[in-house]
């Protein structure tokens, strides 16, 4: 178990070997963050975004599992780091750490599987609000601790991305203007159809298929930096101006396997608030059905704008 979570922690060093490698050219940027026209889009704590950018995030989340007894309380320390490499191309780098405990039992601890991402911003139309980006993500297989859970066979994920702000509806529903909604769709493609188990007790083999699932996620937002910028000043003062309220809906549906068909996910309401160079947000994890759990889970987020703190130097795409 030590030597397993040596090389966790190590492997954890090394991702940030390759962003320092890829941040020490120095070109020139063209895009902020998140941004079309007058839209801004935040970083949302479930449901990846649409657009591409220089960031690094901290997401914390606390839920007790269900279907143990007695259910376990899992933490997950996720970090992640993105790196544009044009101005319109970029990729992704994240793993987590998790801690388990369970009342009576020894607590565990371990990493999850690296997750590798490209994504690629082919349009973005300031008139409309709008961002559409296409990307790949791999959760690599083998590469996390085993006894938490973590397959190890990979998964492939292609996937499509949209943001889309509601500020060209006309001014009869100007309230309405400061909605926007972000979304990804995309099938989730393991890398090994089944696992074969053998148990020398007894000499049975068992086999388990690993199905192909179709991921879907939503957020609704609600930007009173927006409403009081662009609509009407209605007087909210700090922190409220600078807030967005929001509802995420991460889902994911089970396409075969003897699962087919089989939904699950969460809704979590909850907030961010944005500044110049950071971001902080919290939201409530709500299971959808009883095949996403019972109890209810919490989600942080703490957020660094690269691209903004550092706009002359690790900040820029490496190639423009």
């Amino acid at each position: 178990m030590r030597v397993r979570i040596k090389d966790s922690i190590l492997r954890s060093y090394q991702v940030f070997g390759v962003f320092l490698v890829l941040v020490i050219i120095i070109p020139v940027s063209s895009w902020a963050h998140g941004i079309a026209g007058k839209r801004f889009f935040p970083t949302t704590l479930a449901v990846d975004d649409p657009f591409m950018s220089d960031e690094f995030s901290l997401v914390i989340s606390n839920i007790k599992e269900t279907g143990d007894d007695p259910s376990p309380v899992t933490t997950e320390v996720h970090l992640d780091i993105s790196k544009r490499i044009t101005p319109h191309f970029g990729i992704d780098i994240g793993d987590s750490f998790l801690h388990q405990s369970a009342k009576g039992q020894r607590s565990q601890n371990g990493f999850s599987n690296l997750d590798l991402g490209t994504k690629y911003q082919f349009l973005t139309d300031a008139r409309h609000e709008m961002i559409l980006s296409v990307g790949v993500d791999a959760e690599l297989g083998g590469t996390g601790t085993r006894h938490m859970g973590q397959d190890s066979f990979s998964t492939i994920s292609p996937s499509f991305y949209f943001g889309k702000g509601f500020g060209d509806l006309p001014d009869s529903v100007k309230y309405l203007k400061p909605i926007a909604i972000t979304g990804v769709i995309g099938p989730d493609f393991p890398t090994r159809s089944k696992n074969v188990s053998f148990d020398p007790s007894t000499g049975a083999i068992s086999m388990d298929r690993n199905p192909v699932t179709f991921s879907w996620g939503l957020a609704f937002e609600y930007s009173f930096q927006y409403l009081q910028t662009y609509v009407k000043d209605i007087g909210f003062g700090a922190p409220f101006n600078r807030m967005i309220f929001l509802t995420e809906f991460p889902m994911q549906t089970c396409l075969d396997a003897g699962c087919g068909g089989q939904t699950t996910g969460f809704v979590d309401p909850g907030f961010v608030w944005f500044g110049k160079y950071s971001q902080f947000g919290i939201e409530a994890q709500v299971p959808v059905n009883s095949a996403s759990g019972k109890n209810v889970g919490v989600l942080a987020l703490i957020h660094f704008f690269i691209d903004d703190l550092f706009p002359n130097s690790i900040g820029r795409p490496i190639f423009q």
